[in-house]
């Protein structure tokens, strides 16, 4: 990895696009800094702190939610309205039809920058009722000036990130969630210091816990990277007087389709729950909340049951076996041993459906392992499972971008 940074630095326009994205994460840490005006974060650093959704959506923003920046509602409002395109897609056979065109794929991406918006000011005066205790002048102007500073804040993350994938390297997005994670690491180790320093956790726990960490990290690049080859011929056929076809190719399928949005969807949806029953006081409602608390049994249970059912329904979403099958056969190709058509159309979807298994199981694993760990010894392991999982799938995929760039420029240094 170090050797393919080090090629990649010596090509002028490699270098200008990891300068340009270093630069936006300098932004984005320096905005991370500017408060929303007429708010007193110091009364909100307790709630932000604590086992509910807002303390999830703290974690992927970089503590931005918990100090009430302009960045507070992060990119997650970017991310649903992502989503619920995807999802519409399902339904509305028009979304289908321009998410299968250059031109109808731009104006997906419109009404997702609108999307975005919406859900940026819904979120903005949920937060501005929701921290009324924080705020000194209660009055109109006063949250007016909160719901737009945190939509225009989200708004301009959703174009930044945008641009750093234009201008920069890998999908910015991805890369401003990277950096918000990222940015809490060195509290997660000041933590653990701090622990081991008071007594609160043994010594011997720091060794396993780096064990644990790299093991963790190695399985999920293990997942990531997995995949099952699925053999496919062509025939060859002849046009005129040139003959096509006759290749021998493969439909790489991967372990984990789903990546990182069951474990997203899932961190979210549990969380609403216990987040509306606190609100609520009554003795009946806070004892469910008690119960759906992070880490709980209750919740663990039901954290690792709807990763799992989100991966299925998100492979699902993403991978449609019949319309692979039509396509081979559209093109003359088949799997060796199969006809074309039906079968192989129920042969792919009993392969995707073995691999989803194995990667629902493995995902719901490693984002559960560390509320487990923590459970029983006591200490974190720096990063969430939801957080690492995404750190180490932004590297790869990164990875894979400066790569695929060195390729278009035939550059022999890196296939060495």
């Amino acid at each position: 990895m170090f050797e393919t940074i080090r090629t990649a630095w010596r090509i002028k326009e490699l270098r200008e696009r990891i300068l340009f994205t270093l630069a936006m994460f300098v932004v984005f840490r320096v905005g991370s800094v500017i408060p929303v005006p007429g708010v007193d974060a110091s009364q909100l650093v307790k709630f932000f702190q604590e086992d509910t959704i807002f303390g999830f959506l703290n974690i992927i923003g970089g503590g931005n939610l918990e100090n009430f920046t302009i960045f507070a509602l992060g990119i997650m409002p970017y991310i649903n309205a992502s989503i619920i395109m995807q999802l519409l897609q399902i339904v509305i056979p028009k979304l289908k039809d321009w998410s299968q065109d250059p031109d109808g794929r731009k104006k997906i991406s419109q009404l997702t920058r609108y999307g975005t918006v919406l859900i940026s000011i819904i979120q903005g005066i949920g937060y501005s009722f929701m921290i009324a205790e924080a705020v000194p002048e209660k009055s109109f102007l006063s949250y007016f000036i909160i719901v737009i500073s945190l939509t225009a804040g989200t708004s301009f993350l959703m174009w930044m990130g945008e641009l750093i994938t234009e201008k920069g390297i890998g999908n910015g997005i991805s890369l401003l969630i990277f950096a918000g994670i990222i940015a809490g690491f060195p509290i997660g180790v000041i933590t653990i210091v701090e622990q081991v320093r008071f007594g609160q956790v043994p010594f011997y726990l720091v060794p396993v816990t780096i064990v644990i960490l790299l093991a963790l990290i190695v399985a999920i690049v293990g997942m990531d990277q997995g995949q099952r080859r699925i053999s496919v011929q062509y025939s060859k056929r002849v046009v005129g007087r040139r003959m096509y076809g006759g290749q021998a190719t493969h439909i790489p399928l991967k372990v984990n389709m789903a990546g990182v949005i069951p474990v997203i969807f899932a961190s979210v949806i549990i969380t609403i729950p216990q987040s509306i029953f606190k609100f609520i006081d009554h003795p009946v409602t806070q004892k469910i909340a008690s119960s759906l608390e992070w880490g709980t049994a209750l919740n663990t249970v039901l954290y690792t049951l709807m990763i799992i059912l989100f991966s299925y329904f998100y492979t699902a979403v993403q991978f449609d076996p019949f319309q692979v099958a039509g396509n081979i056969r559209k093109y003359g190709g088949f799997i060796p041993g199969l006809r074309p058509g039906r079968p192989t159309a129920e042969f792919l979807g009993r392969v995707i459906s073995k691999l989803t298994t194995v990667g629902a199981f493995a995902l719901a694993f490693i984002a559960v392992f560390p509320i487990i760990f923590k459970g029983l010894t006591g200490m974190n392991i720096i990063f969430t499972g939801t957080g690492l999982i995404i750190v180490v799938g932004v590297v790869l995929e990164t990875m894979k971008q400066i790569e695929s760039h060195m390729l278009m420029r035939s550059y022999r240094g890196f296939m060495k």
